[in-house]
């Protein structure tokens, strides 16, 4: 019996590929190879897309959120409020700016940063707090602006797991100061390679990140600020305005699984993902919790189904870290998260068929009465 991939990319590619061949051949054949009109219209498209005024196109989602930072005046002594479960590149931003990452604990029941804990981290060298919408669920956002609005902080939304998806009706894009994008190939709306963005309304910050991905210039040669290389490749532009324009469609597909997780897998011993009323997930992940998960995971395994963990290591914990000098037991509810989370299979190329071998594995699990989180 064929494996079950946990996201089949080679399949992405082939039920486009004549939209896609077409595009990066004509983008080739433009002799255009930096910037120019591929890299203008995507821009333009995923600007409409996200209910935004302005998209600029970076080389990767760790620049798109780094720019960004930097457009908001983040920089050395600063402070930064970021998710203690997030992937590491939310804080590695941080870092590249100077300033310090300062975790806040997540909601347990949807795994993003929880408003109600936020205001407490503030102190007086806080400049900006960073939402990321996790496994494409928006996080809380009205709470979290109220709060930065009392305190004038920037908001930064990493929503590199979150294209397409709604908070109140409204789809990320603008909510806040400005939002970070990954077009990652694992992505939702993934490129054949590393892409990212920033959108936003305001045309300040819009101008200052075209300007720092582009050695600090407006003019050829003309250097404002110190800035970077970090410019959005137009054969990568030129795919991802294909994928966008299926990008709802395969969402819609990526739903139908989830829904059929939820219902198949009601009465196993997982925790479920719970999806917050107010918003519309995406599902870049389906993300379950057992203490048994290691277990698990090589029980899928031999059953011929690739799952991957989304974390196994809080940031806090990485080596990387290690100066921040946070203990083991210093965010119990992170570490709790990255020790029990599994991400099952999940695509737009993954068949009904398959999700119910993914089920049928589970139940096959011996569980016992500890399999479920405390």
């Amino acid at each position: 019996m064929d494996r079950v991939l946990f996201l089949d990319l080679r399949a992405a590619y082939l039920e486009l590929k004549p939209e896609l061949d077409a595009a990066v051949v004509r983008s080739m054949e433009s002799g255009w190879y930096i910037g120019g009109s591929d890299v203008e219209e995507f821009e333009k498209a995923f600007a409409r897309y996200c209910e935004a005024k302005f998209c600029v196109g970076v080389g990767n989602g760790l620049d798109a959120l780094h720019l960004a930072l930097r457009a908001l005046h983040v920089g050395s002594g600063d402070e930064v409020i970021v998710p203690s479960n997030t992937y590491i590149a939310t804080w590695l931003a941080v870092s590249y700016t100077g300033a310090k990452p300062v975790p806040v604990e997540p909601d347990v029941s949807t795994y993003n940063l929880d408003p109600a804990l936020v205001e407490a981290a503030i102190t007086p060298r806080t400049k900006a707090i960073i939402p990321v919408h996790l496994y494409g669920q928006p996080a809380d956002l009205d709470p979290i602006l109220e709060i930065a609005r009392k305190h004038n902080l920037k908001v930064l939304e990493d929503a590199a797991q979150a294209h397409g998806s709604k908070y109140k009706g409204r789809r990320i894009g603008a909510h806040s100061h400005a939002v970070a994008w990954s077009f990652y190939p694992g992505k939702n709306l993934g490129a054949m390679g590393d892409a990212g963005a920033v959108t936003t309304n305001n045309p300040e910050i819009a101008e200052k990140v075209r300007m720092l991905r582009n050695y600090g210039s407006k003019v050829k040669y003309v250097n404002e600020m110190a800035g970077y290389n970090s410019r959005l490749d137009p054969l990568q532009a030129a795919a991802l305005g294909v994928k966008l324009n299926h990008l709802d469609e395969w969402n819609l597909r990526r739903q139908t699984i989830a829904r059929f997780y939820l219902k198949e897998l009601s009465d196993t011993p997982l925790v479920l993902p719970v999806v917050s009323d107010c918003t519309e997930t995406v599902w870049h992940l389906f993300v379950v919790r057992t203490p048994a998960r290691d277990m698990v995971q090589k029980h899928l395994e031999a059953q011929g189904i690739g799952t991957l963990i989304h974390y196994p290591i809080p940031p806090h914990r990485q080596q990387a870290y290690a100066e921040i000098g946070l203990r083991e037991g210093s965010l119990p509810i992170s570490e709790a998260i990255h020790r029990e989370v599994l991400s099952l299979p999940i695509g737009p190329h993954l068949s009904l068929e398959q999700a119910q071998r993914v089920v049928g594995a589970i139940r096959s699990y011996p569980w016992t009465p500890s399999s479920r989180p405390r």
